[in-house]
């Protein structure tokens, strides 16, 4: 009779363990489903504020660079000319050295970058009202400051345009968003009222 006792305790026993392991696979596959999904939100979110980030670190490079030139051809002699290759979806800085503006010399070159999908130059217009929807646009700062001004019009992944505006006159670059209108000046023989 014990012996039967023994083996009916020793069934339960293993049929409640049985129980336990089931249910611990169980809760366990919904725990690792809750989590993959967590991790694939947060994945999601990240790379969409990675994408929102790298439009907005190219633009602050792009202003950056040209403030950087702006501030060191007013404290020097030198010039510098900025380029912005709509063909190529690029943009790149250069020490002037030579007398021939047309040519771009290797060892002139100092900052070289090429943009990303998210980050793409329309157009080009500057203050004298030239455009250039292709081809490249070239600013230029000396120690007086920019030969022209004018706005730098570039879309991010969504298609929000965004103007990157230069100012020849206080030699500050700015960011405004959307197609920012350009003031243009009045010419001379405009007759005010």
């Amino acid at each position: 009779m014990i012996n039967t006792s023994i083996n009916t305790l020793d069934i339960q026993c293993a049929n409640n363990i049985s129980k336990v392991r089931g249910f611990t696979l169980t809760e366990m596959l919904v725990v690792i489903m809750i989590l993959s999904l967590l991790l694939m939100i947060t994945q999601i979110h990240i790379f969409s504020m990675l994408r929102r980030n790298n439009f907005k670190s190219q633009v602050q490079l792009l202003i950056s660079t040209m403030q950087s030139a702006a501030t060191s051809a007013s404290q020097s002699d030198r010039r510098y000319e900025f380029i912005v290759d709509i063909s190529e979806q690029s943009f790149l800085l250069r020490e002037i050295t030579s007398l021939d503006l047309s040519e771009v010399l290797e060892e002139e070159i100092i900052f070289n970058e090429k943009l990303s999908k998210n980050c793409r130059v329309i157009y080009v217009e500057f203050d004298d009202g030239d455009f250039t929807y292709d081809g490249r646009a070239k600013f230029r700062a000396g120690h007086s400051g920019w030969a022209f001004g004018g706005k730098i019009v570039l879309i991010d992944e969504n298609g929000q345009p965004y103007s990157i505006v230069v100012n020849r006159l206080n030699r500050i670059i700015t960011l405004k968003e959307g197609d920012y209108k350009l003031l243009t000046p009045v010419p001379k023989d405009a007759v005010r009222i």
